[in-house]
């Protein structure tokens, strides 16, 4: 029997497991060690997320109370339709979820 992932929002809870997968993804693109981002755009990135203000969203993956990963988008107007559009910004899974159903 498989066990169920979650597709949910992130909660203000959800900082300190988020971060590994932020990190992770973060260093998939290079941004890390001497070029890592400074932690003040990823404390204001996840500030983001929880203020009506922002456009950003994050939705997290949860298996068993662990977070397998992320997804960051944020909605934003366009030129070409009335309706706003979504932009997928970040999109990572942890190596050891990956490929999994």
């Amino acid at each position: 029997m498989t066990e169920t992932t979650l597709i949910r929002a992130v909660q203000p809870s959800d900082f300190s497991n988020w971060k590994p997968l932020w990190d992770g993804y973060n260093a998939f693109y290079g941004r890390e060690g001497k070029t890592a981002l400074p932690e003040s755009i990823t404390n204001t990135t996840w500030s983001r997320f929880f203020d009506g203000y922002e456009p950003v969203n994050a939705l997290v993956a949860e298996q068993s109370g662990q977070l397998l990963g992320l997804a960051h988008f944020l909605f934003h107007r366009s030129t070409t339709t009335l309706e706003p559009t979504c932009y997928l910004q970040d999109l990572f899974t942890s190596e050891n979820a990956r490929g999994k159903a």
